[in-house]
């Protein structure tokens, strides 16, 4: 696995857990940090990724909720919720990551977490988001 796609699954596991068991994401990303022994560089990713997320959670789920109406947040696979948090995150706050790979790296993070039906449920969603303004304005700002 390659070290982002590493870094990745470590922040979706976390922020996982920290959803889910209310446990400290703090904590929580320590603990996966020593378990996958990521370098220096990709573990800083990875604390970016958290970080981010939950810093801006109060952006990122109403857009889940835009691109996903059908799904109330509450009734989400937690795992695919938090996909999508961390692609959100990506897409629309973070302009040095290119909307092809976020979408594909979720996906991928679908595939090895999540239900037979995630990789589809999320790539559906980041489509529309990738459609959107919101993900276009964010991508032209970084270049």
């Amino acid at each position: 696995m390659k070290a982002r796609r590493r870094a990745r699954a470590v922040a979706l596991q976390t922020l996982f857990e920290a959803d889910l068991a209310d446990h400290d994401p703090g904590r929580v990303l320590q603990q996966r940090l020593q378990d996958w022994d990521l370098d220096h560089g990709s573990a800083e990713f990875a604390r970016h990724l958290v970080e981010g997320v939950l810093e801006n959670l109060p952006q990122i789920d109403p857009t889940i909720r835009e691109i996903a109406p059908e799904w109330p947040l509450d009734q989400m696979s937690p795992i695919d919720r938090n996909v999508l948090r961390i692609a959100i995150f990506e897409m629309t706050l973070d302009p040095d990551i290119p909307i092809k790979v976020a979408i594909n790296e979720a996906v991928e993070l679908a595939k090895l977490f999540g239900s037979d039906s995630s990789r589809r449920f999320i790539n559906g969603a980041l489509g529309t988001l990738a459609s959107s303004p919101m993900a276009t304005e964010t991508q032209s700002e970084g270049k």
